[in-house]
């Protein structure tokens, strides 16, 4: 099932950006635009946590389709390496919310200063020139604009949401007794608006407690949770 998922995952990825170059014009007064940029935006991020499945071993149990998968969609995300990804994302397991966490930004919680350290610390430089050399072969297919519109605007926006959603406001301080062990909050039980926010990430010490759950699972390890608590 894992590896149904995130080929669907892909291929939507795919289908949508196709269609919107092929077909949705960028019109600032067409609320298609609006509508086709934040399903781009969705996608991405459900490349994101593809590769973050990945990084758990759930997208597959046969290791090679469950890792080629994991660095594909992390190159389709933004070019970037699994391998960084998986070292990185390791460390913030074992010392989540902590100064050695890669993901935390221990001088300062404030949102902006915290994203652009998250960001500097993921970036490479191969990276840029990556998406440059995408970005100029798509323009000369595509108009700049819609290459701006659905290809480079929908990855910054999914970047701020899976930042917020599975970094900032899980582990921002303070740091609560109820948080513990994982220095991990949770958003509230509602399984609708946290598949739409961030594909259930947002049930974020859910997924530090039981990491071998894949994301489209975490419900049920949420409503475990809140029977455990009521019990």
């Amino acid at each position: 099932m894992g590896v149904v998922i995130s080929l669907l995952i892909i291929f939507l990825w795919f289908a949508n950006l196709f269609y919107a170059l092929n077909f949705v014009p960028v019109n600032i007064l067409n609320i298609w635009t609006y509508v086709f940029v934040l399903l781009q935006t969705y996608f991405y991020t459900g490349l994101f946590i593809t590769s973050h499945d990945a990084m758990h071993k759930t997208v597959s149990k046969n290791k090679l389709i469950n890792d080629w998968i994991g660095r594909f969609t992390a190159f389709l995300y933004a070019a970037m390496r699994y391998k960084k990804l998986l070292k990185n994302h390791i460390e913030h397991h074992k010392y989540p919310g902590e100064e050695k966490d890669p993901d935390f930004n221990i001088k300062t919680q404030n949102f902006l200063l915290w994203y652009l350290t998250f960001f500097y610390r993921y970036a490479t430089i191969w990276q840029f020139i990556i998406m440059g050399l995408v970005f100029n072969l798509l323009k000369y297919f595509y108009p700049v604009e819609s290459v701006i519109a659905y290809w480079i605007i929908p990855s910054f926006l999914s970047s701020v949401q899976l930042f917020y959603f599975g970094t900032y406001k899980p582990h921002m301080k303070p740091h609560l007794d109820e948080m513990k062990p994982h220095n991990a909050r949770s958003l509230k039980l509602n399984h609708l608006w946290a598949l739409i926010s961030c594909y259930f990430f947002g049930y974020h010490w859910e997924h530090h407690e039981k990491p071998y759950v894949p994301w489209w699972k975490l419900w049920k390890v949420k409503e475990e949770r809140l029977i455990n608590i009521q019990s």
